[in-house]
């Protein structure tokens, strides 16, 4: 699964490639490294905030990205990419939010 985001349209383009795809997660923003850019579209579409190298990417934000996307099993899928993220400690503490490596293109 990919988060993906837009910087080269207006608005950001943002969206969820490959939803059904549980066993990858990463960001990939199209347009340039625009730490500020990416940063701010992150925050004005609630779903996440970068920090660094990475984004923090909202639990929510990627079930509302694939709600009538994906198949019956998605949410068990997406249940257990959660719970492993959490065992490698790129959950953050509060547990509503999944760390994405960023990927600049």
């Amino acid at each position: 699964m990919i988060v993906s985001v837009d910087l080269t349209t207006t608005p950001p383009g943002v969206g969820l490639d490959e939803p059904d795809d549980c066993r990858r997660f990463h960001l990939a923003a199209i347009g340039g490294a625009d730490p500020d850019g990416l940063d701010r579209v992150l925050t004005e579409h609630e779903m996440g905030r970068l920090d660094g190298d990475d984004a923090w990417v909202q639990v929510d934000a990627v079930r509302r990205m694939a709600a009538g996307r994906v198949g019956a099993t998605w949410e068990s899928d997406f249940t257990a990419m959660v719970a492993f993220a959490r065992d490698k400690g790129w959950l953050d503490p509060s547990g509503t939010a999944i760390r994405a490596h960023v990927e600049w293109s």
